[in-house]
């Protein structure tokens, strides 16, 4: 288990940044469009698609549940969203890599 005050400092932003359900996040993970996305390693699953993955599962965690690795990796969600979000494009995204990568990362940017 995780000091309390290590999670409440993230949840806030780790609920803004992640506003796909685990359901949502799923069937967009088993799509060839959010397969086609992201860095790999050695040519096998994306950054993005392995953080959605685990994403998945922490979203299926109660907030006392969490571990350190799942805060840290809340953080780095967290970051990655934020980061992106700030890249938009000026054209529409709909069907854009840019959202693709995003949607990874279990953020829509397109979700309201």
């Amino acid at each position: 288990m995780v000091k309390s005050s290590s999670v409440d400092a993230i949840w806030d932003d780790w609920k803004a940044a992640v506003n796909m359900t685990a359901k949502e996040l799923e069937r967009w993970l088993d799509t060839e469009k959010s397969q086609s996305v992201g860095q790999r390693r050695d040519g096998g699953e994306s950054t993005g698609h392995e953080s959605g993955r685990r994403i998945v599962t922490l979203l299926a965690k109660n907030k006392n549940e969490l571990t350190d690795e799942d805060v840290d990796h809340m953080r780095k969600v967290v970051g990655y969203v934020k980061r992106h979000l700030a890249q938009r494009p000026a054209k529409d995204v709909t069907e854009s890599r840019w959202r693709y990568s995003l949607m990874n990362w279990g953020h829509d940017p397109l979700k309201h």
